[in-house]
């Protein structure tokens, strides 16, 4: 107790000594340049944020260094992840908050080779990512006995592709559309999506620490204000979106290309809309934040259920 209290006093000395200092807002996305992030590029680009007043500084994290990482050690201020990667921080005794929630629907996938059904293959060998953003599909393969063998990669559908693995957890919106344009042709049997198998688990949101949030409340709330801001613009003009995403891709020399980016971008905005409203909500699901508490509480992931209003700015 005596060591998380200090963790969270150094948290609040150091948001408050950036904001003395003057220094820009530091906002990590989850991963490298690409059009999962369109809102907070066009935000920038766009004026959004200097409109509302306040510097900010998007730096992505490395592939090898998830933004997760960025966050506990306190080198960004605010950051993208995943709900099941948030309550399981939260757990950790680190209390987070959610100052933005852009996702409202799961989109990872499960790929299966020869058209086999991955709920049939119990004991394969399946890929995972290792920068941390598999919590939900862990947790799935406990409940439903699967027995998977976990195989690390980083960043590629390689080991797939290769045969080295036989199957592989992906991204609808990213790692499954690379994985088409190889040339591997996937039916409906071989692909499990999470979404519809009582595992639709928002994923994107914002989410600072709450010593950090308290210490900037302000500039957190112009940032979630300009953030959304700059989604909607995206879902107003996704054409001069993906131009801005792919400067950025440019930039940083992602391996991708404009085909997969306008793909990507495409299922980002199309999980945003709410399966009950069909409307662009950003905001966190008590009913799905509850579900995911429920669901790695029971597959022993946290040590106890994360209740919704811990999540909420206070």
């Amino acid at each position: 107790m005596h060591r998380l209290c200090s963790v969270l006093l150094s948290l609040m000395l150091l948001s408050a000594a950036w904001l003395q200092a003057g220094e820009p807002f530091v906002f990590t996305p989850q991963w490298t340049a690409q059009a999962q992030f369109a809102g907070y590029y066009a935000a920038l680009e766009k004026g959004f944020y200097a409109e509302e007043g306040i510097e900010v500084q998007i730096v992505h994290p490395a592939a090898s260094q998830s933004a997760l990482d960025r966050i506990r050690s306190d080198r960004s201020q605010a950051t993208t992840l995943q709900l099941a990667q948030a309550l399981e921080i939260a757990d950790s005794g680190v209390p987070l908050v959610n100052i933005l929630q852009t996702s409202m629907n799961n989109g990872m996938v499960i790929v299966s080779r020869r058209g086999r059904n991955p709920l049939e293959q119990r004991g394969a060998r399946v890929g995972i990512w290792n920068a941390g953003f598999g919590q939900l599909a862990l947790c799935m393969s406990r409940i439903e006995h699967l027995d998977y063998e976990w195989i690390a990669f980083v960043d590629n559908v390689n080991l797939f592709v290769s045969g080295a693995v036989d199957a592989t957890l992906a991204m609808g919106y990213n790692e499954y559309f690379q994985l088409l344009q190889t040339g591997i042709e996937l039916d409906e049997s071989s692909v499990y999506r999470f979404s519809d198998h009582g595992y639709n688990v928002q994923e994107d949101g914002v989410y600072m620490t709450l010593a950090g949030y308290r210490a900037d409340k302000d500039r957190a709330e112009r940032f979630a204000r300009a953030s959304r801001r700059g989604w909607e613009w995206v879902a107003a003009h996704p054409e001069e979106a993906l131009e801005i995403v792919m400067q950025y891709v440019e930039k940083y020399r992602i391996p991708t290309n404009r085909v997969i980016q306008k793909l990507m971008l495409e299922e980002i905005l199309r999980l945003q809309l709410d399966r009950d409203s069909h409307l662009r909500e950003f905001r966190l699901r008590e009913d799905m934040v509850t579900r995911a508490s429920a669901l790695m509480t029971e597959c022993g992931m946290l040590k106890k259920e994360i209740p919704f209003q811990e999540l909420l700015p206070r």
